[in-house]
């Protein structure tokens, strides 16, 4: 039978699906929440500032890649720097941090700029919904009297 199923086939399947649904209903409620749950990201907040680690990874990759300019993994690039960042000392390891941690102040003042700047937003944006609702309101009008000139066109 081309194209068709026996009915062992259908009788097999059966069981499979009923499992299915009942598993896919409830992971699709569990989904369901989280998405409400979560809020979109903003792309205006600043990111959070590189540990030493990755500050040192950043010369580490550049200085790894013209030692091993063969190799593509990044893995091994990963693997060698965190065996070079165990065996560094406190002294050594003092340029990063100190580095980092100026990267973590800058953040802190960016935050607090950031937020400030939430803060008087949130009582803009509670003025612009009104606006926002005129807004498509007439973007609604337009579309019908867009519709409306076709029949006056016809009309004449």
């Amino acid at each position: 039978m081309k194209g068709g199923k026996s009915k062992s086939e259908s009788k097999r399947a059966d069981p499979k699906l009923s499992v299915n649904k009942k598993g896919s209903a409830s992971t699709k409620a569990g989904k369901a929440t989280t998405k409400k749950g979560k809020a979109a990201k903003d792309p205006n907040k600043p990111k959070r500032p590189a540990s030493a680690f990755f500050v040192f990874m950043e010369e580490f990759r550049k200085q790894f890649n013209k030692d091993h300019p063969d190799n593509k993994s990044v893995s091994a690039v990963g693997k060698a720097a965190g065996a070079k960042w165990k065996s560094m000392s406190d002294a050594e390891k003092a340029p990063y941090v100190a580095k980092a941690d100026k990267r973590k102040v800058d953040y802190e003042k960016n935050m607090k700029a950031y937020n400030k700047r939430q803060a008087e937003g949130a009582t803009a944006a509670e003025d612009e919904v009104e606006s926002e609702k005129s807004v498509s309101e007439v973007n609604d009008d337009e579309d019908g009297d867009e519709d409306g000139s076709e029949e006056e066109d016809d009309d004449e």
